[in-house]
């Protein structure tokens, strides 16, 4: 089942239980599919769009709480976080720092990679093998240091 069937299965649910805040989270989830949809053109995502689609709107969500909590508005963030957790069911299981770590250090031995000269080729191997399931700031950031 494709993540689009989901969200529409999801918020069908959310509607019947009356979650509001579930219920704003996947609506603006199922616009931005409508939208990815209407800008390429060619009807339906791959499974691979629709994880960058959800990702977008979870990080948007977060960095939204991320301002708001520094403002001192906790009455703001609260909601996008609750949003950012409902979105984030989507999501496929996150890798943890260690399991980073081990496929960073095979790819470094793979490409030979000696210094921050090769930063930029290891990070796209391994953002390309962790898609999904790694956070992009983790994975530089653990690049960074293997690699310096």
């Amino acid at each position: 089942m494709s993540i689009q069937q989901q969200v529409t299965d999801k918020m069908k649910e959310a509607m019947k239980s009356k979650n509001t805040v579930a219920l704003t989270a996947l609506r603006a989830l199922k616009s931005a599919f409508m939208l990815a949809q209407t800008e390429a053109g060619a009807g339906d995502l791959s499974e691979e769009q629709e994880l960058k689609i959800v990702q977008k709107q979870v990080k948007q969500r977060k960095d939204s709480a991320k301002v708001f909590q520094e403002q001192d508005r906790e009455d703001l963030a609260e909601p996008e976080l609750a949003e950012a957790a409902v979105l984030e069911q989507f999501l496929p299981e996150a890798l943890s720092d260690e399991e980073i770590t081990e496929v960073v250090e095979q790819t470094i031995e793979k490409t030979g990679a000696s210094g921050m000269k090769d930063m930029g080729k290891v990070m796209g191997i391994v953002s390309k093998q962790l898609a999904g399931k790694a956070d992009g700031k983790t994975i530089s950031a653990i690049v960074k240091e293997k690699l310096s």
